[in-house]
């Protein structure tokens, strides 16, 4: 079965960095869009970051954007997210999501897979 799984999340100070990774298995990778969405404790999931199939198109939120790029090595079937300047309102768990055919990338209910999240803490 298909399987994401993400890594890379922890405990940093405000203004620090972080970069996620998701690797990807039994996905036909290159054919999905990949996103990047967050949840903070009370809150609903929310939309941060997503690429193309190709990886030449990119799209973020308000919240992270010139703060957070999302990359994909389609080689690697692995997609990343390098978060620089963080903030303790980005403290959320973080999850990546793949997806076929998307209208509207920034709702979870586009995207056909799911990982478990990696928590991202951010201390000020």
């Amino acid at each position: 079965q298909v399987q994401l799984v993400e890594s890379g999340g922890g405990l940093v100070q405000a203004g620090g960095s972080l970069r996620l990774s998701c690797a990807t298995s039994r996905l036909t990778f290159g054919s999905y869009s990949m996103a990047w969405f967050r949840q903070a404790p009370g809150k609903e999931r929310e939309f941060a970051a997503r690429i193309t199939s190709s990886g030449v198109l990119t799209a973020y939120a308000d919240s992270v954007k010139g703060r957070f790029t999302i990359s994909r090595d389609n080689a690697k079937n692995t997609v990343y997210l390098q978060m620089n300047s963080l903030k303790p309102d980005d403290t959320a768990v973080y999850y990546c999501a793949a997806g076929m055919g998307i209208r509207d990338y920034s709702v979870p209910r586009s995207y056909n897979y799911w990982g478990q999240g990696t928590q991202v803490t951010v201390s000020s």
